[in-house]
């Protein structure tokens, strides 16, 4: 089958999937029809996203299966050895291999390599200086998720998850004692952002993800997960400052008004002293609060930013 025909194929089914490596596919497919900037892909009928494994749709009278090798298996689509090969190669590249099977036959692999982000191991560095320990759960294969986790130091990896494997992940995780903050942008990854203490969605991640989301990095920079869990520390120590003010002010007037100072120094609290400690209560209040405008983020981002510009 000629590149042309079969990228046709393909991409007529993914670009009705929301799924970034879809939108890949779909973008590298475009190649292949020079002069068109939104080029028109046959009609795909039947269309199908299987949670976790891939799509399914019939294009042009063929059945076209895409996904992962899971996939292929439970469609009982035998799997050559130079397939396996491929793949094999591919996730030693730390690439993700995607499966194509046209009329319930493999046609071919497509590898897509999803690149780090600029400074991903300095930020799971600095998460651990934190004390936040970094987790990886993906639905990609073993391979490519152990790649990816040698590159930036994450030490425990969870791979070939479905999207419920990943929020009872989540789960257990709460079970043994742990805040769990999740950090997604997929489809696949809404029920594990809404299972988790706080989900963190990826601005340019996928809709579902954001709605599911209880903060939006709007800069798509991971950077931002440190600054969030700083800035979120930081709003919490106000608090318990804000607790201490008004509980300082209480314990002492309120003993001092019921006149316990009375009997030996004849002492009573005038009611505009009274009045005045409450108003100075909540001054000190709001002002603790609007010290959190003048927030700066960790210093440590600083120097991560400016090695992000070195390589650029």
């Amino acid at each position: 089958m000629p590149p042309h025909e079969f990228y046709e194929l393909v991409a007529a089914t993914e670009v009705n999937s929301e799924h970034p490596l879809a939108k890949a596919i779909v973008e590298y497919a475009k190649k292949f029809r020079e002069g068109e900037e939104n080029p028109s892909w046959p009609e795909a009928r039947n269309f199908a996203s299987i949670t976790g494994q891939g799509v399914k749709a019939v294009v042009r009278e063929k059945e076209i299966l895409i996904g992962n090798k899971s996939l292929m298996l439970d469609s009982n689509i035998s799997i050559a050895v130079e397939a396996e090969e491929t793949l094999a190669e591919a996730e030693a590249l730390a690439q993700t291999g995607i499966l194509i099977a046209i009329d319930r036959e493999m046609a071919g692999i497509v590898a897509i390599s999803d690149p780090l982000k600029p400074g991903a191991r300095e930020v799971v560095s600095i998460l651990k200086s934190m004390g936040v320990r970094s987790i990886m759960v993906t639905g990609d294969n073993w391979g490519t998720a152990n790649s990816i986790a040698k590159e930036t130091e994450i030490e425990t990896v969870i791979a070939e998850a479905r999207p419920e494997q990943k929020a009872q992940k989540v789960k257990d995780l709460q079970a043994s004692g742990y805040i769990v903050a999740m950090v997604g942008d997929g489809i696949n990854d809404s029920p594990a952002l809404v299972a988790a203490d706080v989900g963190m969605a990826i601005g340019a991640g996928t809709d579902i993800a954001i709605e599911a989301a209880d903060i939006v990095l709007m800069k798509s920079n991971l950077e931002d997960v440190i600054t969030a869990i700083d800035l979120s520390r930081k709003t919490f120590s106000r608090i318990r400052l804000n607790y201490i003010w008004a509980l300082g002010y209480n314990v002492l007037g309120i003993p001092i008004a019921a006149g316990t100072l009375f009997p030996s120094t004849r002492f009573r609290l005038p009611p505009w002293i009274a009045g005045a400690a409450m108003a100075a209560s909540s001054v000190s209040v709001v002002c603790c609060s609007l010290l959190l405008k003048n927030y700066k983020r960790p210093k440590k981002l600083d120097v991560l930013e400016i090695q992000e510009v070195r390589i650029e």
